[in-house]
């Protein structure tokens, strides 16, 4: 009698269980749950992705890019400057649309976190280092980019353990 294919290999692997890292189609349903505001994780998401929007509008002036921002990139390295600012302002309307609809949330949470990043690093090299957002410093930037990480971290939790089948439990006494 000849050994069943699990014995001899191990476990069949289900082709979804070994791709979890990857985008699905599933990642491009918009859900009503994503839009349930008696869930926190819904509320902090909807602002981070919101909170895109007035740094996108801020790049423009009249219709056309603004100079200020053009020349604040060329100060940090960017060049082409205006190419940098039009890929910044893509790459913010991104984030913000994928994050308020719920859409590819792990992957535009880890977006999220990245651009700002790279808001810090900007600052940094144009400004040196400052902390308080008042004083033009990178504290701001730098709470919406662990926002952003914290929620990656809870669409990742959650993604793996729907494709695992595995319930995750609640830090909620």
């Amino acid at each position: 009698m000849a050994p069943s294919p699990e014995a001899e290999h191990g476990p069949i692997a289900n082709p979804e269980r070994e791709l979890t890292m990857f985008i699905t189609k599933e990642d491009f349903r918009i859900k009503a749950a994503n839009f349930d505001l008696t869930q926190g994780s819904n509320i902090l998401r909807i602002i981070a992705g919101a909170f895109m929007f007035p740094h996108v509008a801020g790049k423009f002036v009249n219709g056309a890019l603004s100079p200020g921002t053009v020349g604040f990139f060329g100060k940090a390295g960017f060049a082409p400057a205006d190419l940098w600012v039009w890929i910044a302002a893509g790459s913010e309307t991104l984030v913000g649309v994928a994050l308020v609809l719920g859409i590819c949330t792990r992957f535009a949470a880890l977006g999220g976190a990245a651009v700002l990043a790279i808001a810090v690093y900007a600052l940094h090299v144009v400004k040196g280092f400052g902390w308080t957002w008042n004083t033009g410093g990178y504290e701001y930037p730098v709470f919406w980019a662990l926002v952003c990480t914290a929620i990656a971290l809870e669409e990742f939790k959650a993604y793996f353990a729907r494709t695992r089948g595995v319930e995750l439990r609640s830090l909620a006494v």
